[in-house]
């Protein structure tokens, strides 16, 4: 058992490795994209600054928490796009029956689709969300916990976006409903949890998991608590479990097309 998983985790991370040098083939177009990236996460600094010194804090965040926030919430996508990106496209493979090239792999089927791209520009975004953790708020401590809540928080993107994308096995239209929601995500992520109330906090600490994948990880990296700590690794847990399960149990309904499509 050990030795399988072993195998697979060792295939996918060939699988990674793979996809990223194919992109590298073209150097100029690769660091492009990594750069422009960045360039265009930095501008919305501009904008925090500006917005602080107009007043003292946002929802209860001084410019510390804002950019450990930006921080958190940048390395957390990058990671997860480096390493999973077919899953944002999982809808399309479903619907034009192009999961048939990935059922007749020897080895997982689903780390096969979640490993089979990578997105490079996702670098860019994993390369400012350190870099910005290191110029404004950079703690020994602290940046054990931020590499940490990075994982916590790629894992929690993949399986949402992969939840979401399964429904596509039963509703068709589900990829519209999908996309709005993993794209949630990331317009809420980026603004302090405190402007926001009722529903919409609920929402966001329940439903979306945003609060799971950077509002507690912030509070801990400020304020240390144990008790969110638990709570980030139950919502990890349950939600990966959920995932995996209508995954599989879409499987089932999955009916493959005339599509011939060959994966080297």
């Amino acid at each position: 058992m050990l030795t399988a998983v072993k195998n697979q985790v060792r295939v996918c991370a060939l699988s990674v490795k793979y996809n990223v040098m194919r992109e590298m083939l073209n150097k100029v177009t690769f660091l492009t994209n990594i750069l422009f990236m960045m360039f265009n996460n930095a501008t919305f600094i501009v904008q925090w600054v500006i917005l602080l010194r107009l007043r003292d804090d946002v929802g209860g965040y001084t410019m510390r928490e804002v950019m450990l926030l930006w921080a958190l919430a940048a390395s957390s996508f990058g990671l997860s796009r480096i390493l999973f990106a077919r899953v944002f496209s999982l809808p399309d493979l479903i619907i034009n029956g192009k999961l048939d090239s990935y059922l007749v792999q020897p080895k997982n089927v689903l780390l096969s689709v979640m490993t089979s791209e990578t997105n490079t520009s996702a670098i860019g975004d994993l390369l400012y969300g350190l870099l910005i953790f290191c110029v404004f708020c950079f703690q020994v401590k602290r940046l054990l916990l931020f590499l940490l809540f990075t994982v916590t928080g790629a894992i929690l993107m993949t399986a949402f976006a992969l939840l979401m994308g399964s429904l596509s096995f039963w509703f068709v239209r589900a990829e519209m409903f999908g996309n709005h929601m993993v794209g949630s995500v990331t317009s809420f992520n980026t603004y302090p949890d405190g402007i926001f109330r009722g529903t919409a906090r609920f929402l966001l600490y329940n439903v979306i998991p945003v609060g799971m994948m950077t509002y507690h990880p912030v509070h801990i990296m400020v304020e240390f608590d144990a008790a969110k700590m638990l709570m980030v690794f139950g919502y990890l847990f349950l939600l990966s479990a959920a995932a995996v399960f209508v995954f599989y149990r879409g499987l089932r309904r999955y009916s493959s097309s005339s599509l011939m499509e060959a994966r080297m």
